[in-house]
């Protein structure tokens, strides 16, 4: 696949995911099997204890790994997350969140993807969380609301 497709289908599916688009979270570059995304973190990210929220990294590593995941696919097929599995490596105080996600294995039924989620503070980056997660590879018309 040409990178101007890559760089395309990425976009869309970033567009098209309104949750993101609400989070704020954007994508930076992309590759085949791979996707970078950042997150600049904002109040309403946090959770009681001044942390960013967990579903917010959770949200940010499982968007990128589908993401990845869809750079590998053939046309016509889209992706939608089965498993994963998340380590909160330490709580994220930052003032914005990095994730690069990684195709591990992509098949013809099932996608694997590894997200790494980084912290940057004053120009530090720092692992806080990573993630492996598992995707359905299905045609796009099952993926779509009914």
């Amino acid at each position: 696949m040409e990178q101007s497709t890559i760089e395309a289908r990425v976009e869309a599916g970033f567009s098209r995911a309104n949750f993101i688009a609400d989070l704020g979270i954007r994508p930076t570059a992309c590759g085949a099997g791979w996707v970078e995304a950042e997150l600049s973190i904002l109040p309403r990210h946090f959770q009681q204890g001044g942390f960013v929220h967990a579903g917010v990294q959770t949200t940010l590593a499982d968007h990128c790994a589908g993401a990845a995941a869809a750079t590998t696919l053939a046309e016509g097929f889209s992706v939608l997350s089965v498993e994963f599995k998340l380590n909160l490596l330490r709580p994220a105080l930052c003032e914005t969140l990095l994730c690069r996600a990684e195709v591990l294995k992509s098949g013809k039924q099932i996608c694997v993807a590894e997200s790494e989620v980084f912290a940057l503070k004053n120009g530090e980056k720092r692992l806080f969380s990573k993630a492996t997660v598992t995707l359905a590879v299905l045609p796009v018309a099952a993926t779509l609301p009914r």
